[in-house]
């Protein structure tokens, strides 16, 4: 198990960022990769403008967004975010884009994740964060079991994508869950 920094905000291999203006330039040849699309949402792979992606990250009460940076070189390769908070009931929704796919499959997803849900449990006082991946993101799925996300169900036939109909499946983990896997 790899051992969490006790900074809040940053983990092994990554840290947890405020936007930047310069962001923007770099996120929009993210929108290009259409891998990056149809992982990152079920909408249809439409890249968005700079004023789009600008108008996205106005506050919301209601959410926390980060964006991911390297720790070794402070750059940007991604972003996190709990969104659809409610806090009545302390839940959540994660979401959770690594731009680049040379970005991929690194281990920054995984450590993302961790930081993200010790914020969420520890920052925000959640006791449960859930979230939404489609069937065929195979290497999403691994990264959200290894730190304790739990498949609770699956939304079939939703995704229409090259001709063939794919499931959403809908998972969760519950603060007392993860603070078990913890050590």
């Amino acid at each position: 198990m790899t051992t969490i920094n006790s900074n809040l905000l940053y983990g092994n291999s990554v840290k947890l960022s405020l936007p930047r203006e310069e962001d923007v330039e770099i996120m929009l040849k993210w929108e290009e990769d259409s891998e990056y699309l149809r992982n990152v949402d079920t909408e249809i792979a439409l890249p968005k403008t700079k004023e789009q992606l600008v108008a996205e990250r106005k506050a919301n009460l209601n959410e926390v967004y980060f964006r991911l940076r390297t720790i070794d070189k402070d750059c940007l390769i991604g972003f996190v975010a709990i969104h659809s908070i409610e806090w009545n009931n302390r839940t959540g929704i994660l979401s959770l884009g690594i731009g680049e796919s040379s970005n991929r499959n690194k281990g920054y997803g995984s450590d993302a994740l961790r930081l993200i849900l010790r914020y969420a449990f520890h920052e925000l006082n959640l006791d449960r964060v859930g979230l939404e991946v489609i069937e065929y993101n195979k290497g999403g799925i691994r990264a959200y079991e290894k730190v304790g996300f739990q498949l609770e169900g699956r939304k079939r036939s939703v995704v229409y994508r090259d001709g063939k109909r794919y499931d959403v499946i809908v998972m969760g983990v519950l603060r007392n869950e993860w603070e078990a896997i913890q050590g």
